[in-house]
């Protein structure tokens, strides 16, 4: 078992599977029904993560069954784009719905039933109130609201109104139907609220067949309902309509009494996780679309080479609270880290190449050098990886006056180079400008698979890439998209964008890397773990960094 293994165990156990070992003990419920129920008006991210693990892990806890739902009343932000990406989302992630695939679209027919059932009941009513009248009229959170002028109408009027709504009469926003529930509630979404409203818009399943749309509040409870859901779970910021939800469910012939439970939604350190925001990165192209790598999207994370189980790892390790926080990002690289440090194969990538030229090594030679796939794990076998006069190192592993703590390559210095030679460096070449541009070296032949005959140490071991038959390869490397933890809180969040979110190397890997296949995981030996991307061609690969090697979570840890 890993350590995150061994953490979710330990946090296996919350209030909401409380609630529903409780719920069942008592023979309240007969099976366990849960729902992820998205709005399809944007691609997920990560905080949804949580809730689809949240829903389809109790579902599995408890031999219920979970569904996906979405929300489709709003057909003016809706796609069938974003539908089909929700599914390729949830299924990547590792879940299935099986045949519990559904649509609150499915119900307009039923939803406009149980609208007109409240208005013959005196419990609704048609107001022709401007939506800036009704903010005035709804009071504030210390004075009572003031009921409309059209409060009163009889059940007539309003249900000749609403039936003349539904005909497409009206225009958008001439009137709307609302509960009439208390004005004076100190829950201000108890004061009448909107539960339909007109929109003369095409919808992407039902087409131009209705002009009246059920806002959110109405349609999410009651088709809870109607597909048996026993635990509808939210996060926090619903649970001030928790009261409007139960007086749709007492007020409505509903077949099943589903209850809402909230929990703190998902807050991450230098992202922003609201679809309003994603959606301004991706329309004003400060990310290259909705699976930009930088992007806390799961496409983006798909992209970037996150593993799916390091998604659900992070949801198991946060666990499911009550109260709102912000969880470190470096928690959810350890996670991802954790993870590709026990799956990915080792091989040598050369990021900011610098030419070496090893002088007494035979020109024209090449062999191959034996190189592990994986040093902590023999099953994974070995490699060849060709060696010849000139290879390719990282500039960053030369220095021409070095420090007394720097070990790496330096006139006079002897190093390693993985699994091949000791070498020493004997001269820096520079161009006109005085930037070096080739280093001069000799090897010891005694020394072939990194090891000295005689017993001699060197402080560093250095990757390294044949030059003749090192394969050119595009590399992106990302950084946060946002250069503070909490972005946006001093004023507008796009002035807190990370202008090097984003950096690009023209860099060498060795030949197996060459046609690596997209999103399969790699780690560049002392650099951190990629991924090829969709951009990469053949023999013209493109890699994603995933994830630095340093682990910062796990230093804090330790201290």
């Amino acid at each position: 078992m890993s350590e995150t293994e061994a953490e979710n165990t330990e946090t296996a156990s919350d209030f909401i599977r409380d609630v529903v070992r409780e719920d069942l003990a008592a023979g309240r419920h007969d099976g366990i029904v849960t729902r992820f129920p998205p709005e399809p008006n944007g691609y997920l991210h990560i905080g949804h993560a949580k809730s689809i693990c949240l829903n389809f892990g109790v579902a599995a806890d408890f031999e219920g069954r979970c569904h996906l739902r979405f929300d489709d009343t709003n057909p003016v932000k809706e796609e069938l784009e974003y539908i089909e990406s929700i599914q390729e989302d949830v299924r990547w992630l590792g879940f299935d719905w099986g045949e519990n695939l559904y649509y609150a679209s499915d119900n307009f027919e039923q939803l406009y039933e149980w609208a007109v059932h409240l208005i013959g009941a005196g419990k609704a009513y048609v107001d022709h109130l401007s939506a800036e009248e009704m903010r005035e009229y709804r009071g504030t959170l210390t004075e009572p609201g003031t009921p409309s002028p059209h409060r009163e109408r009889s059940v007539e009027e309003n249900l000749d109104l609403f039936q003349r709504m539904r005909a497409g009469e009206f225009a958008d926003g001439t009137c709307v139907l609302r509960a009439k529930i208390d004005m004076a509630s100190g829950n201000i979404n108890l004061r009448d609220p909107v539960l339909y409203r007109i929109l003369n818009a095409h919808h992407p399943r039902t087409g131009d067949a209705w002009h009246i749309y059920p806002n959110y509040d109405f349609a999410h409870g009651q088709s809870d309902a109607i597909e048996g859901v026993t635990h509808s779970l939210c996060t926090l910021e619903f649970a001030d309509h928790r009261p409007l939800y139960d007086w749709l469910i007492e007020n409505l012939p509903v077949n099943a009494r589903p209850r809402q439970y909230e929990f703190a939604r998902l807050n991450l350190t230098y992202t922003v996780l609201s679809k309003r925001r994603l959606m301004q990165l991706v329309q004003d192209g400060h990310v290259k679309g909705w699976d930009d790598p930088r992007m806390p999207t799961l496409s983006g994370l798909r992209r970037r080479g996150v593993p799916a189980a390091a998604v659900r790892d992070f949801a198991g390790l946060i666990g499911v609270t009550k109260s709102d926080s912000t969880v470190d990002m470096a928690l959810f690289d350890h996670c991802t880290r954790d993870l590709l440090n026990a799956s990915a194969p080792r091989r040598m990538g050369v990021l900011r190449p610098l030419k070496v030229v090893i002088e007494n090594y035979p020109e024209g030679e090449t062999e191959m050098i034996e190189a592990a796939n994986h040093p902590q794990n023999p099953d994974m076998g070995s490699r060849q990886v060709p060696f010849s006069r000139e290879l390719y190192v990282e500039r960053d592993d030369f220095m021409e006056d070095a420090p007394r703590k720097f070990f790496r390559l330096t006139p006079g210095r002897e190093v390693r180079l993985r699994y091949a030679y000791f070498v020493t460096c004997q001269e820096a070449i520079k161009d006109a400008s005085g930037e070096v541009v080739e280093l001069r070296c000799t090897y010891d032949p005694e020394t072939k698979g990194g090891n000295s005959p005689d017993g001699r140490k060197v402080k560093a071991t250095l990757h390294w890439v044949s030059a003749e038959h090192g394969v050119p390869a595009e590399v992106r490397l990302y950084d946060h998209l946002f250069m503070r933890e909490d972005p946006g809180a001093d004023g507008d969040f796009l002035d807190d964008l990370n202008p090097d979110s984003l950096t690009v190397e023209a860099s060498y890997v060795e030949p197996a890397l060459a046609d690596a296949e997209v999103g399969t995981p790699v780690q560049f030996e002392r650099q951190g773990y990629f991924c090829a991307d969709p951009d990469s061609k053949p023999g013209a690969p493109v890699f994603n960094r995933t994830v630095a090697l340093r682990d910062s979570w796990a230093k804090q840890k330790k201290k």
